[in-house]
């Protein structure tokens, strides 16, 4: 302290005995001091002082300063040691932290960093001027301008991100720190980057194509891959910025061979006793949560079909799959990361055939070898496992039977007798042995994994009607729906019949027989009407859905009801309804579902998403099919009460109307008949129409990505006419020819296709309807537009290329002419990269 003292003496001179200045006076002889002083070290020594009283006296010193630091960056900005002077005093002025001195003046969550922040960046060349600081490398000025540049991001990041998007090469200086030495700049640029990509999509492309995954794979090598410290983390943290919701950069990623490079950071080491995989650290599993996230990024659902598909393909080819089904069945792995491995595997094989059928085929390490699949049920209806980790099994589950006809039926199959086959533990057993059980939560995991079996497949469903269970010893067997109404009946734990109901409905959806087997079982409707009829209006959420479902399962047994069972054809159910519920309280009890929150945020995302057990209450796929059928429910209902409905309207018409109305009726059966026709002809125009949007994907994906190449060449254009004074560097310019030259084989290979396109298009347009082929046509012609842009652009940049190439010649003319010795194009080429100029980025 009496250090300080004295060099504040020494700055401002020793005051008055017994008249002790203030702060606020003391800051303001230092700024006077800051720019009146004509002596660098004068300034050098005020700025100093103003560094050590921005923490105490951050409002004065923010106050009155501000502008007297602006003028030395721009004044004095070729002194390292005053320039980092005066950053470092705004690092503190900004910065987002509450220092102690100001809690009691101003509490603790003030917002003045972010008031100065707003102040700072008002000028818009304030922000520019640090950036262009970036490029010193003096630790003393390039520190504090990485620091300062943080702070104002933290405070304003939707501002500082437009004003470093217009920034000239803005990103790229950015993204040059990445390849800084010293690990301090290196580590706090990762963490700049990570706040500048959030939530701004151009920053993120534009980071993508300055290199930035091959950098990121570089520290993450450097800094020990899977196993390393925290900057791994950040690396990671950085790469599914650019990758969360960016196609253009999800597509870059897979194409550039980088899902090829994760595969080794899942590899764990063989177990041995000295190495037992037991022993992860909290950033070990840090790190493996991240990693699962960036593939997590690139096959989530909500995303392009094609792009997914394309992605799931490349995971299984290099080896990520197998990977991480390893992690699956090691031992030792802890809870959350195999929680989250699971999940990622379930949208690896989600829709993917092929993947499906390797993870049917994959076998867990035991005694004797189980399926992988039948060890992950175990799992899941065991009550003693963690919530967290049963929902992700039901999830892999799930997405093993989507859209898989083949794992559909052999789920079936195992509930079907096997003749004299060795027994053995199946999936179909742990389902139903699961649909039994004491644990709600276990039957509601095992109705819904089931109901999954029977999405879109009505075979499967009439083969579920042959299941037979063995109850009680000496007494027949009964049929698995009985079973399930029993328990309706009998249960008393509402989520247990949630999910009974849901997988009745998806059973007798679509299929004639299994409504024929619910209405034949006694007492199933007289249950259901007894509930709906005795329920009152409540607003506990889970009565209010079971209400809503057993309407809802009424409903679906008479739209799809072929009046099979005498007592309960469909006029018979719909006067029941009306009689004993009336239509308007059946409408709202069907409705109720679709009014909850709970519906919409399960209708979102198919993976099961809920903190508390007693949440999980509806599917995602069920809430997809009460979304198709809720209305046509309704309509069944509402029309089978009609007492007029059934009635031949004919018998009560003259002879003479009742032959104009048959002529009518002949005239609809030919109509019938032409729609017939033209549904055909609507749905082979329907397949091209989706072969041709693909190849129009894949159009649009060129075009995008022949966009970033012609960025990323203007900018190489752009740092070559900058040096106007020094030779061109041969290597740029042969790197670029090259480029160029992949260029145009990309724009011929595209010419190519669109000329194909063209082909498949005027081949259509004999059977299409007119309003079809202009629309094509239309597409067409916007997509030769963009290629005509692209092929100007190109011709620009090969006579720009051409001019540079003469200035070359002239430039090695006038050194040999000067006595210089100039080196030949094979000996540039060998240089060693440390020793190339750091403009040459």
């Amino acid at each position: 302290m009496e250090y300080f003292k004295s060099g504040l003496k020494s700055v401002l001179g020793a005051p008055p005995p017994g008249n002790q200045p203030s702060g606020a006076d003391t800051v303001e002889r230092l700024v006077d001091r800051l720019q009146s002083s004509s002596l660098l070290d004068d300034r050098r020594d005020a700025c100093r002082a103003l560094k050590a009283l921005s923490r105490t006296y951050r409002l004065e010193v923010g106050t009155q300063a501000m502008d007297a630091l602006r003028q030395v960056l721009e004044m004095d900005r070729t002194d390292c040691e005053i320039v980092g002077l005066a950053m470092d005093t705004l690092c503190n002025i900004t910065s987002p932290e509450t220092f102690e001195a100001e809690v009691e003046n101003y509490g603790p969550k003030n917002k003045i960093g972010e008031q100065f922040t707003e102040i700072f960046i008002k000028q818009s060349d304030s922000t520019t001027q640090v950036l262009a600081f970036l490029e010193e490398f003096d630790f003393r000025v390039r520190w504090p301008a990485l620091k300062l540049l943080t702070h104002l991001l933290g405070n304003r990041p939707k501002d500082i991100q437009e004003i470093i998007l217009v920034s000239p090469l803005g990103v790229s200086k950015l993204m040059d720190l990445l390849s800084d030495s010293r690990e301090v700049i290196r580590n706090d640029a990762l963490l700049l980057l990570i706040q500048l990509t959030k939530g701004n999509a151009n920053i993120q492309k534009i980071v993508a194509f300055e290199n930035a995954f091959d950098r990121i794979f570089d520290v993450i090598s450097q800094e020990g891959s899977a196993d390393g410290g925290i900057v791994v983390q950040d690396c990671l943290l950085l790469m599914l910025n650019l990758l969360r919701g960016n196609i253009s950069n999800q597509n870059f990623f897979k194409e550039g061979s980088y899902i090829q490079r994760l595969t080794p950071m899942f590899d764990l080491p063989p177990e041995t006793d000295e190495n037992p995989l037991s022993g992860w650290s909290p950033q070990k599993v840090c790190n493996m949560h991240c990693m699962v996230q960036v593939i997590r990024a690139l096959v989530a659902p909500g995303g392009p079909a094609q792009a997914t598909a394309a992605c799931q393909r490349t995971m299984r080819a290099c080896g990520l799959l197998q990977a991480l089904c390893d992690i699956l069945m090691a031992s030792g792995v802890p809870a959350d990361v195999l929680t989250e491995t699971i999940s990622a595997v379930a949208e690896v094989i989600r829709g993917n055939t092929s993947n499906q059928e390797f993870l049917a085929s994959v076998m867990a390490p035991s005694s004797p070898p189980r399926p992988a699949i039948v060890v992950l049920l175990m799992s899941m209806v065991n009550e003693k496992q963690p919530f967290v980790l049963r929902c992700s099994v039901l999830y892999c589950f799930q997405c093993f039977l989507y859209k898989n006809e083949v794992g559909q039926t052999q789920l079936i199959q195992t509930l079907l007798p096997q003749g004299n086959e060795a027994a053995s533990l199946t999936t179909g057993q742990l389902l139903c042995g699961g649909l039994f059980s004491l644990d709600p939560l276990s039957n509601w995991f095992s109705a819904v994994a089931l109901s999954h079996a029977l999405i879109d497949n009505s075979i499967q469903k009439e083969q579920l009607l042959r299941v037979l269970l063995a109850t009680n010893i000496g007494k027949p067997p009964v049929t698995l729906m009985q079973q399930c109404v029993m328990l309706l009946q009998q249960g008393n734990k509402t989520q247990c019949k949630l999910g009974l109901l849901m997988l009745l409905c998806r059973w007798v959806s679509h299929c004639p027989p299994a409504v024929k087997a619910f209405l034949t079982i006694e007492s199933s409707v007289a249950y259901l009407t007894a509930l709906l009829s005795s329920q009152e209006d409540t607003d506990d959420l889970q009565e209010t859905l079971l209400q809503s479902m057993c309407a809802l399962l009424l409903g679906l047994c008479v739209h799809f009801n072929d009046d099979s069972v005498p007592n309960y054809t469909k006029e018979k159910l719909c006067h029941l309804i009306e009689n004993r519920l009336g239509l308007e309280r059946f409408q709202d009890a069907i409705g109720g579902i679709t009014r909850h929150e709970i519906y919409s945020r399960t209708l979102k995302h198919p993976q099961p998403s809920t903190k508390d057990p007693s949440d999980l209450l509806l599917d995602h796929e069920f809430c997809r099919l009460l979304k198709i059928l809720e209305g046509v429910v309704v309509k069944s209902v509402q029309d089978g009460s009609n007492p007029q409905e059934g009635k031949d309207p004919t018998s009560t018409l003259s002879p003479s109307d009742s032959a104009l109305v048959s002529q009518y009726k002949e005239l609809i059966r030919e109509q019938d008949a032409q729609i017939h026709r033209l549904n055909q002809t609507n749905e082979t125009l329907a397949k091209e129409k989706r072969d041709l949007e693909t190849q129009v994907y894949e159009l649009q994906t060129s075009i995008s990505h022949l966009r970033d190449q012609n960025l990323v060449l203007r900018a190489a254009q752009i740092n070559l006419t900058e040096a106007k004074e020094l030779v061109p560097s041969v290597d740029t310019i042969d790197l670029t020819n090259v480029e160029l030259e992949k260029y145009k084989n990309t724009v011929r290979d595209l010419e190519n296709r669109l000329a194909e396109c063209t082909l498949n298009l005027q081949k259509q347009e004999r059977t299409e309807c007119n309003s079809n082929n202009s629309e094509y046509e239309k597409l067409l012609k916007e997509k030769t537009l963009e290629l005509e842009k692209m092929k100007k652009d190109q011709e620009n940049l090969l006579e720009l290329l051409t001019e540079q190439d003469s200035k070359l010649m002239q430039y090695k003319e006038k050194l040999v002419a000067l006595g210089e010795k100039i080196e030949s194009d094979e000996s540039s080429g060998e240089l060693d990269t440390d020793e190339q100029p750091e403009s040459s980025n």
